[in-house]
This record gives structure tokens, sequence and C-alpha cells, in this order.
């Protein structure tokens, strides 16, 4: 299956937090669109990674989101390597994605700078005709995407371009409280974390707002890139 956009996330929910209003209007729009976890967010001190698991499925399944995998590294101590990149190469090379989002390029999680690094790592390796790889005993070719976006996470990074999500900012956040688990909850007897909070939750709306407020739109997602944003007209600008 081509995608037209792979997500990919440290952690299960890091998609739906960041980016899920962009993904939830591509979807309308008829582009295939599918999310990669690289951990199962194991450390997370609320809820367990089984939990998890059925929390991003919810996710996916709201947002409409063709697949959903997970590559199961170490939360919390995945590296950027050789063996790491070829994981996350093999999937790229099985959706052949022209666009792929990832994480914040820095940020409170060290697995966010660390998984943005890898990911854009391995994006450029993967359009190598001879670094081989195979997935269920079949090459894979050679697959290099258009574009890589740095989607942003808690800290507030700059963006270079940013997505009305206007129409789509209560799927986005429907996606968010599907990991009821990690979130606020009135009614849990976990401990509280910096991402527990009513004022965490409410921030994802209220920094929507805010990008939206900056481009003359009711709700904004940001992002940062790697090279120029290049437009055939300045017509094409909001």
């Amino acid at each position: 299956m081509k995608l037209d956009i792979l997500a990919i996330g440290a952690h299960p929910d890091d998609v739906e937090l960041s980016c899920s209003g962009t993904i939830a209007k591509e979807v309308e729009n008829g582009k295939k669109v599918g999310i990669l976890d690289l951990t199962r967010g194991e450390l997370g001190t609320r809820g367990t990674p089984e939990i998890r698991d059925q929390e991003a499925k919810k996710a996916s399944e709201i947002l409409g989101v063709l697949t959903r995998e997970n590559l199961g590294f170490k939360d919390g101590f995945f590296i950027n390597d050789q063996n790491h990149q070829l994981e996350v190469i093999k999937l790229l090379r099985k959706y052949k994605p022209e666009i792929v989002l990832c994480n914040a390029v820095t940020d409170r999680h060290i697995d966010h700078g660390k998984g943005s690094k890898l990911v854009s790592d391995a994006c450029f390796l993967s359009g190598l005709r001879k670094i081989e790889t195979s997935l269920n005993g079949v090459k894979q070719e050679a697959w290099r995407p258009k574009h890589i976006y740095h989607y942003i996470q808690w800290a507030n990074i700059t963006p270079d371009f940013v997505v009305d999500i206007s129409n789509h900012i209560d799927k986005k956040m429907e996606s968010v409280e599907a990991y009821a688990s990690q979130f606020y909850d009135t009614s849990s007897k976990e401990p509280t974390t910096p991402i527990s909070s009513r004022n965490f939750l409410d921030s994802i709306k209220y920094r929507a707002a805010d990008l939206g407020r900056i481009i003359g739109v009711e709700y904004a997602e940001g992002f940062t890139v790697e090279r120029y944003v290049a437009v055939d007209s300045i017509f094409n600008l909001i």
C-alpha cells in the first residue's frame, strides 16, 4: 500500500497531540495516511502498554487512517544507529510516503529529539540503492520521501508554516482524548504528570487557536522544515 503521508511518533499519542488536525483534513481530502509509532510508550507513568495499544487503535479509527504500525523500540532508550535506522527504512520503503511528519527537532522528552533525528536520517538513507533491505522475504526498492516536516510538541518552537485545521479541531481533540489513561481525568487514581493536568489538555486547543489567530483563521497546526517551502504561486498562500 502506497501512502501519501506517513506520520511518525516516538510514542503513541505524539501524532495525535501534534498533527492530528492536519491528518484529519488530508484524510477528508482523499489522501492515504498512515501512522508509525516507534515505541509502545511503556515508560509512561500512567496506564500500560496494552492500554496504549487499544487507545492508539481507537485514535486511528477516529482519524480514519489506513494503517498503523508500532516498531516496538525501547521507550526512553532507543538510539539513532544502523539497526534502528534500518527498521524505519523498511517501513518507509513499504509505504513509500510522499510526505513524512515526525517529532519536533527538540523537546522536553528526550525521545522526541532522538526520534526526530532518527526518522530524518532514515528518510535520507532510504533513498540509497546500495542499502539493501527486505520485508517478508521480498527485496525492497529504494524510496526517499519528497518532504519531511517536523511537528511541534511541548516546546514553543516557532513554526516555518502552519496548516488551517479550523474544521478539524473537534476530531483532533477527540483523537487526543482517546488516550484516556494519559490525560486529564478526574476519576483517575493514577499519579499526576505534566500532561495529565486540565491546563495541558486545554493547551492543545489554545495553542491551535493562537496559531490560527496569527494567520486569520480559528485553529492551526505548526511545522518546521528541513529545506525551503516552495509554492507555484504566491496566490497559493492564505
